[in-house]
């Protein structure tokens, strides 16, 4: 593997403050782990929440990150699907394949699964990343797809597909045959991932954030238009239905305020799908939810089960989502990235090694 015991890492020390350090590399410590080289790693907004302190954990210093493309180069004795050498893709949560959740394709929710770049397991912005039950969570990664893409195929693009597949299976037979108007609240990474996505199961996709050059990434990926939150962006949408609201909501953002813009938008038995990781409580008006009858999902992408269609759009769409990494920086710039992406003076952006 390397004659060294150490490895660069980047591991959250206190909220706003990360640090790159030198970390034991790891090693197998379960007969189904594979170790990875880690090749690109991507931040991720939900890394944000650690780094905000929005969580309430026992402990820091572990090691963040749940994006990651790179090689096998140690395999457990039981590892049946994978070799030395492998370029791998992984799904941010790990997986059995034989719990209750999993055999229904619930992967996010895998009774033994863990995440990436939490305290129960070290992330992989780092040189090196153990993957626990590797047969069964990671994924042959395809050599036409380069990392700029296949970095997404980790959390966003199979999140946004799932997103707005949500919404869509939400709706009754009789209204998927009619036109659909889609809305997407927030165009963060995920929020783009999720206009691309809806815009292969609704008739008109619009998008919503308070970031302009995020509404002009939004219409490359697919919107008919794209609308600042500081407008009256209700009046926007009712004059686009006819009055009514849109038929579906995707709520990517993960806020109080944009539930309760998304139930502000949604027609009648309209639909809100959300994949926001929420935080902290939300209230939400028992009136306003009864008067419109509204029909709503929340949660997290099961990433291994929403893989192939998500990885068909990547493919598909690839001359939008190789520009989709604005920066690839070597994981020494971490720290400053870190800054520059919370403050959103940057838009997606990977570590090398």
């Amino acid at each position: 593997m390397t004659s060294s015991t150490t490895m660069k890492a980047l591991v959250i020390k206190a909220p706003y403050q990360v640090a790159v350090e030198d970390r034991p590399i790891p090693t197998i410590k379960e007969d189904t782990d594979v170790i990875v080289k880690v090749r690109t790693a991507g931040l991720c907004g939900s890394d944000l929440h650690f780094y905000h302190g929005h969580m309430v954990l026992p402990r820091l210093d572990f090691i963040l990150g749940h994006e990651f493309v790179g090689h096998v180069c140690e395999v457990g004795s039981k590892i049946k699907n994978f070799k030395k050498g492998d370029l791998v893709v992984s799904p941010f949560t790990t997986s059995c394949g034989e719990c209750f959740f999993c055999q229904r394709g619930q992967t996010g929710r895998c009774s033994k699964g863990k995440v990436y770049g939490s305290i129960p397991l070290d992330g992989a912005q780092a040189e090196y990343v153990r993957v626990e039950l590797a047969d069964s969570t990671l994924y042959p990664a395809p050599t036409t797809i380069p990392d700029e893409c296949l970095i997404t195929m980790a959390d966003i693009a199979p999140t946004g597909y799932f997103v707005a597949s949500n919404g869509y299976n939400i709706l009754t037979e009789f209204e998927r045959k009619k036109p659909t108007t889609c809305v997407v609240v927030g165009c963060g990474p995920v929020g783009l991932c999720a206009v691309t996505a809806a815009t292969s199961f609704f008739t008109d996709v619009y998008a919503i954030d308070q970031v302009e050059d995020r509404l002009v990434e939004a219409k490359k990926h697919g919107a008919k238009d794209a609308f600042n939150l500081n407008d009256d962006v209700e009046s926007k949408i009712k004059q686009l239905t006819e009055g009514r609201g849109a038929d579906v909501i995707l709520e990517v953002v993960g806020v109080e305020a944009a539930l309760h813009l998304s139930v502000k938008l949604a027609r009648p038995f309209g639909v809100i799908s959300s994949c926001g990781i929420h935080t902290k409580p939300v209230t939400l008006q028992g009136l306003d939810l009864y008067n419109k009858n509204l029909r709503m999902q929340f949660g997290r992408c099961p990433v291994r089960t929403y893989f192939e269609p998500a990885l068909e759009m990547v493919g598909k769409h690839q001359d939008i989502f190789k520009e989709f990494v604005q920066h690839s920086v070597p994981i020494d710039e971490a720290v400053k990235y870190y800054d520059l992406f919370d403050k959103r003076k940057v838009r997606k952006t990977v570590f090398t090694f």
